[in-house]
């Protein structure tokens, strides 16, 4: 577990860009929505801003010390009451914080205490939090005979 006292190089001050996302978790073979609240680095909200379709509903421009206290995620006004924190949230949170003293023209494109909502939101591609990948025998690629023979 991470807190900030151990990110000895960020500050309650130091900016940060938290998420709305609308993620899915499947249970009993049925897919349920829930809202997640994310920490967004730098690149990915430049990405975002350019008009790459995106899960996030909106996104709040905050610092580190409104967020974490201590390592506890603090809620900010504004965010629905059933709005999870993602897995490794504090974690997550200074890592991203960190994006943005690397790149300080980030912060510009939301000011601290404002929220941005103008993204291209789509769920199209719906992004499944407990999904696990198993792998079969009939997803090996099939090669022809002659591939590994010394002609």
């Amino acid at each position: 577990m991470t807190n900030l006292t151990a990110a000895t190089d960020l500050s309650t001050d130091d900016y940060l860009v938290l998420g709305l996302a609308t993620c899915f978790v499947k249970e009993d073979g049925e897919v349920h929505e829930v809202q997640v609240i994310e920490a967004i680095p730098s690149a990915a909200l430049e990405a975002i801003v350019k008009g790459i379709p995106t899960s996030y509903k909106l996104a709040y421009a905050t610092t580190v010390g409104e967020v974490i206290a201590g390592d506890t995620p603090q809620k900010p006004a504004g965010f629905p009451e059933s709005a999870q924190f993602s897995d490794e949230f504090v974690a997550r949170a200074i890592a991203a914080a960190r994006t943005y003293k690397r790149r300080e023209v980030a912060q510009a494109h939301i000011p601290v205490g404002t929220t941005r909502d103008d993204f291209k939101y789509s769920t199209e591609r719906k992004r499944v939090l407990n999904m696990s990948r198993v792998v079969t025998k009939e997803d090996n690629v099939k090669q022809h005979s002659h591939t590994h023979k010394v002609l």
